[in-house]
């Protein structure tokens, strides 16, 4: 098992309250220094503040834009790679994410397009759509839309970006990377769901338990709150494991064939279930382009974009790094966000969708990324 990450958030009153984020980023690095004498490799170090319209409000946008430049500066001086600035709640304010986005480079932000108590916000559910369609516009084969997500009924504390956002005084929160214990788990089960069930589950609590462990005593080495972990299923960032594999160790067929929401229903049952203290998520991702195996699928036409919203209705977060078309219309994206939501509130749990419209390229073609992270895989039709 691996950190996918150490998330901490912290709250400000501006963007310029540089001995606070400093903190934070101290604090990441002697909790990741702790992980690595346990034998964990961490992958990644993060930082996530309140929604940035609490400590942005009054400012126009271009004043706005050159205060997250400036944090953008510090964050590198720090080689702090990835900071998340929380999500806009206001169509005036989710206006402004493109260009963020494009003068920027590791800065993550998130739209909140609806919760349980208010339902879904139409007017910022367009506006979110109107964000995507630019970002994708504005940025290199459409990849800033990497750093932006809309979402529905997300709590803050999640680990994971770009949903995450804080709330209260500085916590932190880990992330993992679990995959391998997946596929070992499936993979001794012979065929049978209840025995690999029941494989994951001891596995699980085995490992997480060392890891929440450790959390522990990070958190009362350096007085910080410890939130719990994201027992999040996530894709392997070496690109050499992949869920869908995973997947098709218990299945006759491959994922997306009938079976696939079953096998999602369990491991969401047992990652939700894992006797620690869970944050975020806690359920099953499926990043498209973040998974070999996922795309390999997406390739050969298994499942599409409706399979994708089906499966968020019992396990993970939603719809991840999909690819569609650059041409689609923001009705089109608008249509998907709200659907997406409509799961959201309705079973009550959290989804985001972070979409991928590729410039200049139609449904069945290949994307062309350039980036560590993203695996390229046949765009998705929208109908």
């Amino acid at each position: 098992m691996k950190i996918r990450n150490i998330t901490t958030g912290v709250s400000l009153q501006t963007p310029r309250e540089k001995d606070k984020i400093k903190q934070a980023a101290d604090f990441n690095q002697g909790a990741k220094d702790f992980f690595e004498q346990y034998g964990y490799e961490v992958q990644t170090t993060r930082i996530a503040t309140n929604p940035w319209e609490e400590y942005l409000q009054g400012l126009s946008t271009p004043e706005i834009v050159s205060e997250i430049q400036t944090l953008d500066q510090f964050c590198h001086e720090l080689n702090v790679s990835f900071f998340n600035i929380g999500y806009a709640s206001e169509a005036k304010t989710i206006a402004i994410i493109p260009d963020i986005n494009k003068n920027t480079s590791v800065i993550y932000s998130s739209s909140k397009i609806g919760d349980r108590e208010t339902g879904i916000n139409f007017e910022t559910a367009w506006e979110s759509a109107k964000v995507i369609k630019r970002i994708s516009q504005e940025t290199e084969n459409g990849y800033g839309n990497f750093r932006f997500c809309a979402w529905a009924n997300c709590q803050p504390g999640i680990p994971f970006f770009p949903t995450a956002y804080h709330k209260g005084n500085t916590s932190f929160a880990i992330g993992v990377e679990c995959s391998e214990l997946v596929m070992k788990a499936f993979s001794l089960a012979n065929h049978d769901i209840q025995a690999a069930e029941e494989n994951l589950r001891i596995l699980l609590a085995e490992e997480l338990k060392q890891v929440a462990d450790i959390a522990e005593t990070i958190s009362a080495k350096f007085a910080i709150t410890y939130n719990g972990i994201d027992t999040s299923l996530t894709s392997p960032l070496d690109q050499k494991q992949s869920i869908a594999f995973a997947y098709e160790k218990l299945m006759s067929g491959k994922f997306g064939y009938l079976g696939t929401l079953t096998i999602s229903g369990m491991l969401t049952r047992v990652l939700k279930n894992v006797p620690v203290k869970v944050c975020g998520y806690s359920g099953l991702m499926l990043p498209v382009c973040e998974d070999i195996g996922l795309a390999a699928r997406a390739n050969e036409q298994t499942y599409d974009i409706t399979n994708l919203l089906l499966y968020s209705a019992v396990c993970g977060c939603g719809l991840d790094t999909v690819p569609i078309p650059g041409d689609i219309t923001i009705e089109k994206i608008a249509a998907i966000l709200i659907d997406m939501a409509t799961l959201a509130i309705k079973l009550d749990k959290p989804l985001s969708a972070r979409l991928f419209p590729i410039p200049g390229k139609k449904a069945g073609e290949m994307t062309a990324f350039n980036s560590p992270y993203l695996v390229d895989c046949q765009i998705f039709a929208v109908n």
